[in-house]
């Protein structure tokens, strides 16, 4: 019986990038065929074998410019690039076989999260701020530690990354907060703190505190921490292997190929539910 990953294909966004090269190597140790990926000229990269750039065999594929010249045959396109590539990227794939989407890319604006929410009308989009299997582990038990205790417990999420991260706090840890935010029955926008800084910054009861570190190549790091007057409660996670991320993206992308269009998130990929 043919196993559900080796009846689709993929093609990767920035595929000479760190993860796109993770995507690659992963997809093809999983023998999902891997139909094409693009990268941007200074990538230096059109010449190369994407197998060759993964660190694995030759595949006889080489990286384009163009989402429609890498997806023309893919039936999933992986996409951990930049706001405007990806957006760029939603709008060609209407031309192409892809029908599911997984997108690792973060810090969207309001407007382009709308964007994507419009895309899903055409596809099964799997979007996630953290592909790890233990970080959406650590997503849930958030979500239930926040239901569970009071406002008078205040709730902190730090992230440490490498020091050639662009968007703070990361994708991660606004999606922490996210789910500690709907274990008290609110948006984040309405919970997050603004930054402690200044003469006048204490904390605010009942909101939600981020705290960022950017230092050397740390992969990710994230703590959530709930704190009382009398307890602290710390729920952490740590990548050590940038390829945590890609299996999670291709697990997405196998389970988004199997479903309706609609946007996801690893939450319904695993099963874990949206409950406080």
């Amino acid at each position: 019986m043919t196993k559900p990953e080796t009846a689709m294909s993929v093609a990767i966004a920035g595929v000479a990038g760190r993860m796109g090269r993770k995507l690659a190597a992963v997809s093809i140790d999983r023998g999902i065929p891997i139909r094409g990926g693009t990268e941007v000229a200074a990538a230096n990269a059109y010449g190369e074998d994407i197998g060759l750039l993964a660190g694995r065999r030759a595949i006889g594929i080489k990286p384009v410019a163009t989402v429609a010249g890498a997806a023309e045959e893919a039936g999933a396109w992986i996409d951990f690039t930049r706001p405007e590539a990806t957006l760029s990227a939603l709008r060609a794939l209407e031309a192409t076989t892809v029908r599911a989407v997984v997108i690792g890319t973060t810090g969207f604006s309001a407007a382009e999260e709308d964007a994507i929410r419009a895309a899903s009308s055409r596809f099964a989009i799997v979007k996630a701020g953290n592909f790890s299997i233990g970080v959406n582990l650590l997503e849930a038990l958030t979500r239930l530690a926040a239901g569970r205790l009071g406002t008078d417990w205040d709730i902190e999420v730090l992230e440490t990354h490498h020091r050639m991260k662009a968007d703070a706090p990361s994708g991660t840890a606004l999606m922490l907060g996210a789910a500690a935010a709907e274990g008290r029955g609110a948006p984040l926008s309405t919970l997050r703190a603004p930054p402690y800084d200044g003469p006048e910054a204490r904390r605010e009861t009942g909101k939600i505190g981020f705290a960022v570190r950017r230092a050397g190549g740390v992969i990710g790091e994230h703590e959530v921490t709930f704190g009382s007057e009398k307890e602290l409660i710390r729920l952490s996670h740590t990548a050590l292997d940038r390829s945590v991320f890609a299996e999670g993206a291709l697990h997405a992308a196998i389970w988004a190929a199997a479903q309706a269009p609609g946007l996801y998130d690893m939450n319904d990929v695993l099963g874990l539910g949206h409950t406080g």
